[in-house]
């Protein structure tokens, strides 16, 4: 499995009620892909969103967040850290 950082923008003002709401509705479905949602931060004055995942692929994050009704505008692979 492949740790994944993806990347939500437009989300300004967001609460922390609403990104648990959003991070509870990838949590739901994730296993329908094999994905697990790890975390989430937000930046509610520049509407940034971050998750970070452990998925088979970009694309299975992709389709949770899509289902869930957030697509993702970034996903990025986060092959190496210390």
């Amino acid at each position: 499995m492949t740790r994944f950082m993806d990347v939500h923008h437009g989300m300004e003002g967001i609460t922390a009620d609403q990104l648990r709401e959003a991070h509870e509705a990838d949590l739901a479905i994730e296993k329908d892909e094999k994905v697990h949602f790890e975390q989430a931060w937000a930046d509610p004055e520049s509407g940034t969103v971050y998750c970070l995942s452990e998925a088979p692929s970009a694309e299975a994050v992709q389709r949770i967040h899509e289902r869930a009704g957030h697509k993702a505008d970034e996903i990025h692979a986060v092959t190496l850290s210390i």
